[in-house]
């Protein structure tokens, strides 16, 4: 069993530290919200006053934080964890942030002597609780062999993407193509609806049909057409909108960089941004079913 800092207990950090503690993994945890460090520490784990007290004397690292910005702050720079964490530690980042920031970080844990992995993950806060995240890993592949016993205690699926950042590239990708399918899944369940058809009919039809997704098969955007989505249960739970929007930002970032052309992700980048303008940001991104919707009179 390793001895593991873990720093960043958001609504997905939290979970997926508590299975590594579940795993039997020795915790010690860090968080600038006293509650979630609490929480753990009542489950086993041990608090730490701050991050660089977190990473001292550990095994392994685990970070998950909300933006390239917060990465980059949290490792670089002469006060960074970089400069702190003990040669040969393995560190797995598994924030969703740029490639570019990812690269950053690498290349000065390289100069150190430290293992680093980008390791952000697909799956939600439920497939953080259930330890059934999908993990797209760039770095070193030796590296990632170190590491998969480490991820296999929170997901069910370890990608090897390529090398330094590749992880992050393949995360916006994938959630781009979410976002659209959401997009596109909510404006037909409200045309067909407009025109008649059962919302639960339709939903199963088009599952079944051609235009059959991921979001038809286990994140229906239309109020209780699945009763464990969150369109369910008011927007609540699940991705927040303002997380896609992020995600759908940095696609774009990335394909400037490349002067690719993604006209779709460009729309769904717009059409998140005017839902975070209407103060949904913190809903679920299924909530953009609403922008389909003729508000009642």
């Amino acid at each position: 069993m390793k001895k593991i800092a873990f720093i960043g207990l958001g609504n997905m950090g939290l979970p997926m530290a508590r299975n590594l503690l579940k795993a039997g993994h020795e915790l010690k945890v860090f968080d600038l919200v006293q509650a979630a460090v609490d929480e753990l520490v009542a489950e086993g784990a041990k608090a730490a006053n701050d991050a660089h007290d977190a990473v001292a004397g550990v095994d392994l690292v685990v970070s998950m934080l909300p933006a390239s910005r917060h990465v980059e702050g949290l490792y670089l720079g002469d006060d960074g964890l970089l400069a702190f964490i003990r040669a040969g530690t393995l560190v797995l980042e598994c924030s969703t942030i740029s490639p570019d920031a990812a690269r950053k970080v690498h290349a000065r844990a390289k100069a150190l002597g430290i293992d680093l992995l980008d390791a952000p993950v697909s799956g939600g806060t439920a497939g953080a609780a259930a330890g059934t995240l999908t993990f797209m890993v760039g770095g070193d592949g030796k590296t990632l062999e170190k590491a998969r016993p480490v991820l296999a205690a929170m997901g069910k699926n370890i990608f090897h993407a390529g090398p330094e950042g590749a992880g992050q590239v393949a995360k916006v990708c994938n959630n781009q193509v979410l976002a659209v399918q959401m997009i596109a899944t909510a404006e037909a369940m409200a045309l067909g609806v407009a025109n008649g058809l059962d919302p639960s009919a339709l939903a199963e039809i088009m599952r079944q049909s051609s235009g059959g997704n991921w979001v038809l098969e286990r994140y229906n955007p239309w109020p209780g057409v699945m009763a464990n989505a969150p369109a369910s249960n008011g927007y609540q739970g699940g991705f927040m909108a303002e997380l896609m929007a992020k995600d759908l930002g940095l696609a774009q970032e990335a394909a400037q960089l490349t002067q690719n052309s993604t006209p779709m992700g460009a729309l769904a980048l717009q059409l998140y941004k005017m839902l975070l303008k209407q103060g949904k940001g913190r809903q679920d991104f299924s909530v953009v079913q609403q922008l389909f919707i003729e508000p009642e009179a």
